[in-house]
């Protein structure tokens, strides 16, 4: 039986992948072992599967001054002789990183064991952790065609994102009966990330009426940013989030408005959802999400409204636009090479295990 390290931690993000990959890699005969931080968001996802987990020091490395930037190199060196001491005792085949701090010290620590490892960056150019474990990295996966020039030559593949299957196999019909739609008028799903965003929010609520007329919407709003007064109007259902119902909810939807996580969007894709992605603002972030969307827009598979542009009347000529021209969202979407990355990463793992 082959043995892989699977290693990702420090936000849902850096994880939702690798379980992604879980079902198939377990199929595929691996047993499965899992590093991440002692106590991130990671270990509660990955314990609730049964897969054995183990906790190590970790240190967040800064591009800016924090008074933690003294104490935080320590914790990595310690990260690195933990890690070093789990892989000595599990004795894997390979490794798959999907990012984080966390991963850093257990990508290192596997080069000098001479173990190989994978690693996945979600973002068109890499972030600050990926950058230090691409020299120890045996192969790189992306999303983007425009990050293979970030990455060493002959290391670089590009991939796309795993997604969970169970998105895939959503009901229409469970949706309908769940959000008590009618299936004569077409869907809205707006998803606004997992702390919700207010000007997506705002931009919906104040032409909801007019929206309302043509569409059904369901919005996920975000954690405190529900509108009780809102919570009778015929044809709109609001959450904090969803989990249970998404992939219904999804298959149901003709138009998902979206932030431009990486995840997000990969997963868009990989439904075929014609979308219009609300990048997440430089001004509160590294630019990432901008980065993502317009790559996704020069490829014919998102409209993209950047967050200083939003407002009620660019988002509804965008809803306009995007129902009235779907099909040519959905046919760009579905020419892509990238809809299937639990197949490509899955056979990258067995490739270059030892």
């Amino acid at each position: 039986m082959k043995r892989i390290v699977l290693t990702g931690g420090g936000t849902a993000g850096h994880v939702t992948p690798n379980i992604a990959l879980i079902p198939t890699l377990q199929k595929e005969g691996y047993e499965i072992h899992y590093i991440g931080s002692y106590d991130g968001i990671e270990r509660k996802l990955i314990e609730e599967m049964g897969i054995p987990y183990y906790g190590i020091s970790s240190g967040k490395l800064r591009r800016y001054f924090d008074v933690k930037n003294f104490s935080d190199p320590f914790k990595v060196l310690k990260g690195y002789s933990d890690a070093k001491k789990l892989l000595k005792k599990l004795k894997p085949d390979i490794i798959f990183s999907k990012g984080g701090f966390v991963t850093v010290p257990v990508v290192i620590a596997a080069k000098r064991l001479s173990i190989p490892a994978i690693i996945h960056e979600s973002d068109m150019t890499p972030g600050l952790a990926n950058k230090l474990a691409i020299p120890s990295a045996t192969k790189v996966c992306c999303n983007f065609p425009e990050t293979m020039k970030y990455l060493p030559v002959g290391k670089s593949v590009l991939t796309g994102s795993p997604i969970r299957r169970e998105l895939m196999e959503g009901s229409k019909e469970k949706a309908l009966h769940f959000l008590g739609f009618n299936s004569s008028k077409p869907v809205i799903m707006i998803i606004g990330g997992s702390l919700g965003s207010v000007a997506i929010n705002n931009a919906i609520r104040s032409n909801l009426d007019t929206l309302l007329e043509k569409f059904q919407i369901v919005h996920l709003c975000g954690e405190g940013k529900l509108d009780p007064s809102l919570e009778s109007k015929k044809g709109y259902r609001q959450f904090e989030y969803i989990k249970k119902e998404l992939a219904d909810i999804f298959a149901l939807s003709d138009v998902v408005i979206s932030r431009a996580g990486a995840n997000a969007i990969c997963e868009l894709l990989a439904l075929r959802k014609p979308n219009i992605l609300i990048p997440l603002s430089a001004a509160a972030s590294r630019g990432d999400q901008i980065l993502n969307a317009r790559s996704f827009e020069k490829q014919s598979f998102s409209m993209v409204i950047e967050e200083e542009q939003l407002t009620t009347e660019s988002l509804s000529a965008a809803i306009k636009e995007v129902f009235e021209h779907k099909e040519k969202y959905i046919s760009a979407m579905g020419n892509s090479s990238q809809t299937d990355a639990i197949v490509t990463i899955t056979n990258l793992i067995k490739e270059n295990s030892k």
